[in-house]
């Protein structure tokens, strides 16, 4: 629908406006609205308008190497979205959903062009804007290069899981040896003394039960700590793999800064030698 010129006046990349020219980019721009759980556009998506938010909640997000859905965003009043790929005309490279019901000012390419036309100021607001998302990403990618594979598994863990975790680290130490060795010697020393009266004479055959018992419980739930720790040990490898990448990436960019710096430097050198008149050495 239409959008009202005072909606325009209280977002903040718009107040640089005057009214006159509030009421032509309102005839220009639409009013969106969206309901909850909808999706305002997908990644690749053709990137025709980006939008500014007017009320509700947007949650911008992309989908990484791993499959997995990365949060990039959740654009506040006034801030825009889509503006990237819009200004690039790309397709959209992230999602955009709206977590609740939400006002959504869609603006065009042309709109943006005649706004910065009548108002160039107006371009510092979207520079500004874009410069706080560009930041945001930037600050996403470092906590996930730093992400520690300790913390990754314990966000999806499940109380089972961590039922099995404790029972493997109990299971192994030596406090349940020791204690399972007074236990069972415990026990065996009281059914001797009693003799006739013990209630599990030798040879333990209740004893021997229990033992099997526990055993046949023990050993799958320690299975299924060495499957999580094998889990663990594999997203370690595959982080250690992004960060050499990334390392690697920026080893030989640095490599190929310093071959430009040396090619410079001896341009320059030659310059020198040209002007105070000494022969170059493919002259000499």
């Amino acid at each position: 629908m239409p959008c009202n010129h005072e909606v325009l006046k209280a977002v903040p990349l718009f107040t640089l406006l005057d009214e006159e020219e509030l009421a032509v980019l309102a005839s220009q721009v639409e009013l969106r609205s969206f309901a909850p759980r909808q999706r305002i556009y997908k990644i690749g998506d053709p990137s025709a308008h980006a939008f500014v938010m007017v009320s509700g909640s947007v949650q911008i997000t992309t989908i990484d190497e791993d499959n997995q859905v990365v949060k990039l965003s959740m654009p506040i009043h006034g801030e825009v979205f889509g503006f990237a790929s819009m200004l690039a005309q790309t397709p959209h490279q992230t999602n955009a959903t709206a977590t609740e019901a939400t006002e959504c000012i869609e603006v065009g390419l042309d709109d943006i062009t005649i706004l910065l036309r009548k108002k160039p100021d107006a371009g510092l607001a979207l520079m500004t804007v874009m410069g706080k998302q560009y930041h945001a990403a930037e600050r996403l990618v470092r906590l996930r290069a730093a992400r520690n594979p300790n913390d990754v598994i314990e966000e999806s863990e499940t109380l089972s899981e961590r039922v099995a975790d404790m029972v493997a680290s109990f299971g192994g130490s030596w406090t349940f040896i020791i204690a399972f060795g007074l236990i069972l010697a415990v026990y065996s020393t009281i059914n001797v003394e009693l003799g006739s009266r013990a209630w599990d004479p030798y040879p333990f055959i209740l004893l021997n039960l229990f033992l099997s018992m526990l055993a046949a419980i023990q050993a799958p739930i320690i299975m299924m700590s060495q499957n999580r720790q094998d889990k663990k040990d594999r997203l370690r490898s595959e982080l250690d793999f992004d960060v050499n990448r990334r390392a690697h990436v920026e080893i030989q960019g640095l490599a190929h800064r310093i071959n430009l710096l040396h090619d410079r430097i001896d341009d320059v050198d030659e310059l020198i030698r040209q002007s105070d008149g000494v022969p170059s050495s493919e002259n000499a």
